[in-house]
């Protein structure tokens, strides 16, 4: 595969969802901006944004040298406000079912695809701290052997 080949399948810009844009697709934008860099413009956005970030996908995160704290949550109604047109995107990964209908309905007039990738919800799941992380990490570890899968491993697994 020559140099500029490398990502030849990656799209040029893609858009995570999930309920709230507060666990999943906040993890799900910031690893994929980790692997691709400044290879795809990557957002992510909740059908609603009543939570803030959550402070398990923060650890979890942080634990694999992604940074999560500074996130904004963010709704689709508030992203077109903010200036991000929905059909400017190439392709919409939907992490729960809510997101992916909301997502195939502001779609349905554009040409741009809509995948449904079901993700571990881990909020509400586990009896103890270390009970919980764990079951963050297991949704972190599959969005990122998602997005590997699909895209090969990214700029961290390039020679220095």
């Amino acid at each position: 595969m020559a140099e500029g080949d490398k990502y030849k399948d990656l799209p040029q810009s893609v858009l995570f969802c999930c309920d709230h844009n507060s666990v999943r697709s906040p993890m799900a934008e910031g690893i994929m901006k980790q692997l691709y860099g400044t290879e795809c413009y990557i957002q992510s956005v909740g059908v609603k944004n009543d939570l803030e970030i959550d402070g398990f996908s923060i650890a979890v995160c942080a634990e694999i040298g992604v940074e999560l704290s500074r996130h904004r949550s963010r709704s689709f109604d508030e992203m077109e406000d903010w200036g991000d047109d929905l059909s400017s995107f190439d392709l919409v990964l939907a992490l729960s079912p809510a997101s992916q209908r909301r997502a195939l309905d502001l779609t349905q007039f554009y040409h741009l695809d809509v995948e449904y990738w079901p993700i571990l919800d881990p909020t509400g799941l586990g009896d103890s701290r270390e009970a919980r992380l764990a079951l963050y990490r297991q949704a972190r570890d599959q969005i990122k052997d998602r997005l590997v899968a699909r895209w090969g491993p990214g700029i961290e697994a390039e020679p220095a």
